[in-house]
């Protein structure tokens, strides 16, 4: 089975082209870093239009590169939620018509299983049943995979996601857009241990994450103070430590309460470096492995939905019932239900 895979949930355009023999075949991405950088954020309707315009080139590149044409393509997975309405509308009606004309099913994945099974894509996957740890700029999950569609959420956040954390505090601290990379970047250089911010949620039991308090105690401390490059550096790693610390704690618990062996992370601040080390330790004292897609796949990317497409389809689900578009899609829910 060879599969056309199609991301647009947010401002990353991704193609992917994944055979189910030999693996994946060819990957393009463009990202809409430059689009949106004088906004300081993405704004959706340029997200939208930007996709428009990168989807049908970015297709025909992936097609070269894999040595494929449409009679070769036996389906066609997109990204249906959630996501950026707007941008999920274009992917979405973008491969269901791709699909009707070239005669091939087209299924909608959700974008966190696409995310869950990103590191399936290494040549040593994680067996299921696993723990995940879903962390992006979006969402902060800890999920049971018993298998394929089969996911329990144990824990997530209240309020803001890790990596919606860290773009807050970037802005805070000054920082260009995108505010986490660069923000983890000026830890390298912070002094470990100059500030001592809350690891929140720590002091109860449970899985729950609770990130906004840790941003706030960022603008508390930098109130009155002169930002000068050593102190952005300082407050950034101490900033930094708490999500690791936090994150890592609660992945510890989880592992314990769930009895899993197999840890997987998964989501843009999994490329974090110091998450990566510290995660590893966690499983191995755990008793468990850690396992991480490489980091070009932790963030949004069409190769997860191609593969998540292609095990779909495998499994035998109906492209006929694909949801178009769902801006909110709890992971876990039927795709046919809900709004």
């Amino acid at each position: 089975m060879r599969i056309l895979g199609i991301e647009t949930s947010c401002d990353e355009t991704g193609v992917a082209v994944y055979d189910a023999d030999s693996g994946l075949l060819a990957n393009r991405l463009h990202s809409q870093i430059a689009l949106h950088q004088a906004y300081g954020g993405v704004v959706p309707e340029l997200a939208s239009r930007d996709h428009v315009r990168r989807l049908l080139p970015l297709v025909r590149e992936a097609l070269a590169e894999a040595c494929a044409d449409p009679a070769s393509i036996d389906g066609i997975a997109y990204t249906a939620g959630p996501g950026l309405i707007g941008a999920l509308i274009v992917g979405a009606g973008f491969a269901k018509s791709l699909g009707y004309a070239w005669g091939k099913p087209a299924i909608g994945i959700h974008h966190l299983e696409g995310h869950l099974l990103a590191p399936l894509l290494e040549p040593r996957p994680p067996q299921f049943p696993f723990l995940a740890l879903i962390v992006s700029g979006g969402h902060t999950q800890l999920v049971d995979v018993a298998g394929m569609g089969r996911y329990r959420i144990l824990g997530e956040s209240l309020d803001d996601a890790a990596g919606e954390a860290f773009d807050k505090t970037a802005k805070l601290l000054g920082l260009p857009y995108p505010g986490g990379a660069a923000l983890a970047a000026l830890a390298e250089l912070g002094r470990s241990g100059a500030f001592a911010f809350p690891r929140p949620m720590l002091d109860r039991a449970g899985l729950e994450f609770s990130f906004s308090g840790l941003k706030t105690a960022v603008r508390v401390a930098l109130r009155g103070r002169a930002l000068t490059d050593a102190l952005r550096a300082d407050v950034a790693r101490g900033f930094e430590d708490a999500v690791v610390d936090t994150l890592s704690e609660k992945c510890r618990r989880a592992l314990r309460l769930s009895g899993h062996r197999r840890l997987v992370v998964a989501g843009g601040v999994g490329a974090n470096r110091r998450l990566r080390e510290r995660l590893r330790s966690v499983a191995q004292e755990s008793g468990a492995e850690a396992f991480f897609p490489r980091p070009e796949f932790c963030t949004d990317n069409g190769a997860m939905i191609a593969l998540a497409g292609c095990m779909r389809l495998a499994a035998g689900a109906d492209a006929a019932v694909a949801p178009a578009a769902r801006a909110s899609w709890p992971l876990g829910e039927d795709a046919t239900t809900g709004g």
